[in-house]
């Protein structure tokens, strides 16, 4: 039997320092791969463009943990997330990003168990219960090399309000250089296994996943690729290096889907008064409700159409909804029913992911 030979730790790290670290996504499920030729009906496509997007106004909580003490992380990692939530906020979207010290009140776990990857949830499917209970995790330090730590932050978070990864966009036209991709993320830092690397990158995204119909290399949820890994196009065959931080498309897209929130423009609900949605899809429209008496409160979507709705308690609301509900895909409207207390106010957002035509829906409150 051959002697087996020891690593050469100077060859490891070598390698450790000329490859980069990718983010491993888990992808809800029916996110991956697109099927050539699929796409379905306009309402499919507007649909799944539309999933694992928060509504807009949401004040989407994290909490870092505390123990076990592999979990915790370091203060000044802890100071880089907290400094890319703000950074995305920065550009004036309308979620809110509140860091909240209770676990039970948190959409969004982080962890900084290192060995593990870098990698967070799409969206809301943060909300899915799982055994292991961290929604997002940073897997190496993020000081270290001050930039890549917060281009990491930054990337992860963008998984965390929806966004997937950008090198899997299908009109990119990336043809890769496969044997050489798995044999490239196979080795140190990242160690993935096969099927984690064609998850990861080279299955295509469907079309409807994606934001608008170009590509960008330089998005922050693009990851860095080394000489050799792509064929076409032939301008990256000797790498591709995005220039880091938030590009221009990272702004323009995260806008479109999270524009400011205008509470003054918040239409006010009647009862029994049908209010006409002169939405496209994917757009949201938010309406202001203040009972005169304490009861039971329906509200309804008419039309057809297919909506996320979601009832809060105030005009700046924070956490859960009180009631939420998404009848996409089926024949059923959005419908609530709650009991609502008199002189107090609430705010109904409703996000229209599908209508054939504007103004051929509506809302009530009864």
């Amino acid at each position: 039997m051959a002697k087996k030979t020891q690593p050469d730790e100077g060859a490891y790290l070598a390698q450790v320092a000329r490859s980069p670290r990718y983010c491993a996504v888990d992808y809800p499920k029916g996110y991956l791969p697109a099927k050539p030729g699929a796409g379905g009906d306009e309402r499919t496509r507007l649909l799944r463009e539309t999933a694992y997007k928060w509504l807009n106004g949401t004040r989407i909580r994290f909490w870092f943990y505390a123990k076990p003490k592999a979990w915790m992380g370091s203060e000044s990692d802890r100071a880089v997330v907290r400094q890319a939530f703000q950074m995305w906020k920065a550009l004036g979207i309308g979620l809110e990003f509140v860091e909240v010290q209770n676990q039970a009140e948190a959409d969004l776990r982080i962890a900084f168990l290192q060995g593990d990857g870098s990698w967070s949830y799409i969206g809301t499917d943060n909300l899915t219960k799982r055994e292991d209970p961290r929604t997002m995790n940073f897997g190496w330090s993020l000081t270290e090399d001050p930039a890549e730590g917060l281009d990491t932050a930054l990337h992860e978070i963008g998984h965390a309000i929806g966004f997937p990864h950008e090198h899997q966009n299908p009109f990119a036209g990336i043809v890769w250089n496969e044997a050489a991709v798995y044999k490239s993320l196979a080795a140190p830092p990242n160690n993935w296994s096969k099927a984690t690397t064609k998850h990861n990158i080279i299955d295509k995204l469907a079309a409807d996943k994606v934001q608008g119909s170009s590509w960008d290399p330089n998005s922050v949820m693009h990851y860095p690729f080394e000489a050799g890994l792509i064929v076409q196009p032939k301008k990256y065959a000797k790498g591709l290096h995005p220039k880091g931080g938030l590009s221009a498309r990272d702004r323009k897209w995260v806008r479109s889907f999270y524009p400011p929130v205008k509470t003054e423009t918040a239409k006010a609900l009647t009862p029994f008064k049908a209010n006409s949605l002169y939405l496209a899809s994917g757009q949201q429209a938010d309406f202001v409700f203040k009972p005169i008496e304490t009861r039971d409160y329906e509200f309804r979507t008419f039309g057809d159409a297919d909506a996320l709705m979601a009832l809060y308690r105030q005009a700046q609301p924070a956490g859960k909804p009180i009631a939420q509900e998404d009848d996409g895909g089926t024949e059923d409207n959005a419908h609530l029913k709650v009991h609502l207390d008199a002189g107090k106010e609430y705010v109904l957002r409703l996000r229209l992911r599908y209508a054939k035509q504007p103004g051929q829906a509506a809302v009530m409150v009864w």
